[in-house]
């Protein structure tokens, strides 16, 4: 599809949609408890309404009016065993901590997804899953999906030191050791977003956090809660980076989670010069939100490494966006595990900025990104990543000349159906 070009003067208000990794685990800890979750501002996107369906093979009920999701819980011994294989999508969240539920409740299924799903890494849950006792394996008896679980008793508690950091992990292991006979320890190698245990909680569960470290225990009760979903700072970051690109331009994004684990673009974003200012800020269910207000903006380079890398992950491709139109040299390091997202968004922000007429270099574990750069038009690509997809939308309002062609733009629609359609009214205030 042809991308808008050449944008100024963006103007007006957004409400971005509900947090991808919320709602995902809004709907899994509803079914997992006693009672009716009762779910507003829930995420409509294809990843999380296929959690949503998954939990329906697993004999949930669900019921969603477009306005709220009601879920009425079975509990932990409640769920049923599918009566077939379940599509998990492009949802590598869904996939995951399924896993860690399914072993626990010891419910054999089938799991598998997309292409991308099928490539990325099941291991670094499939291990820790097994030294609790779980029976599970990927296709061939590799890691990777299809994935068959299978009744493998109750597990055991583990401790376990976290190879990688990552969220989906941990929370994989967590929801297994609320299940499992014993405590589970978990050591983060850093800390990632903590929405799984302030979930637990909010569910009347208990879990405890120091540090780095973890500890939760088995045969715990869940009861359905009332859940409002803020905003999705991800999905926000696409347009604090128009914001603060398009010349004469002020935006105002309304009801924000800003979670201090996911809170690292706005730090960068102070790093670099930008301005973000944050008002009405509320507290729902331990969830902090406010709205952010961003205006144009000139930027410097800085770099982006060590403990703030898992605070802003699903945010880099759009960072590296805002590097090529910062005074200098921007280093992001301390990134791999952006190999093994949707694509190796590493290779593909590289590439498809470059098409742009960006300088960006590739690295091990980053980027070095040297601005100040023109962009120009070209055809482009998503890889089927959906925020690839809405960065190269950012990146297309910058070009001076030619035009701007993306391939799969359809993969928006993973997180954010109405992203273009939000993007449109900015642009005709």
């Amino acid at each position: 599809m042809k991308l808008w070009i050449n944008k100024q003067n963006l103007q007006g208000n957004i409400q971005v949609p509900g947090d991808k990794s919320i709602s995902h685990r809004s709907i899994m800890f509803g079914a997992l408890a006693n009672g009716t979750t009762t779910i507003t501002h829930f995420l409509r996107a294809d990843d999380c309404l296929g959690t949503l369906a998954a939990f329906q093979k697993l004999g949930v009920k669900i019921e969603d009016d477009g306005e709220k999701v009601k879920v009425h819980g079975k509990g932990f011994a409640g769920l049923e065993a599918p009566d077939g294989p379940i599509d998990v999508g492009n949802s590598g969240t869904t996939i995951r901590l399924l896993m860690g539920i399914l072993t626990g409740a010891r419910i054999p299924a089938v799991l598998f997804g997309d292409s991308s799903i099928a490539r990325r890494p099941m291991n670094r849950v499939m291990l820790p899953l097994k030294e609790m006792g779980a029976s599970i394996a990927g296709k061939d008896d590799s890691e990777f999906a299809p994935l068959t679980i299978r009744d493998n008793g109750k597990l055991q508690a583990i401790t376990y030191d976290m190879p990688v950091a990552s969220a989906q992990v941990k929370s994989a292991i967590i929801l297994a050791g609320l299940q499992a006979e014993g405590e589970t320890v978990i050591h983060e190698l850093e800390k990632t977003r903590d929405h799984t245990e302030q979930m637990i909680r909010q569910f009347g569960g208990t879990i405890q956090t120091e540090g780095k470290t973890i500890r939760v225990t088995g045969n715990q009760t869940l009861t359905g809660q009332t859940i409002t979903v803020p905003g999705d700072i991800s999905s926000a970051a696409f347009f604090l980076a128009a914001g603060l690109l398009a010349e004469n331009s002020e935006i105002h994004l309304e009801n924000v989670g800003i979670n201090p684990t996911r809170t690292g673009i706005l730090d960068v974003i102070e790093q670099m010069g930008g301005s973000v200012e944050q008002a009405n800020p509320s507290t729902h269910q331990g969830e902090p939100s406010a709205d952010l207000i961003v205006r144009t903006s000139e930027l410097h380079g800085t770099e982006i490494s060590g403990s703030l890398i898992p605070r802003l992950i699903d945010e880099i491709p759009v960072i590296a966006l805002l590097a090529t139109q910062a005074e200098g040299t921007t280093v992001i390091k301390d990134a791999a595990e952006l190999k093994v997202k949707e694509t190796n968004r590493i290779d593909a922000v590289a590439a498809e900025l470059t098409k742009l007429g960006a300088r960006i270099e590739p690295t091990e574990d980053g980027l070095i990104i040297h601005g100040k750069t023109a962009l120009h038009g070209a055809n482009v690509t998503s890889y089927g990543d959906h925020r690839i997809g809405m960065m190269l939308q950012i990146a297309a309002l910058l070009v001076t000349s030619g035009e701007v062609e993306l391939d799969k733009a359809e993969a928006v629609s993973v997180s954010y159906p109405a992203f273009f359609a939000d993007l449109e009214k900015l642009i005709h205030q």
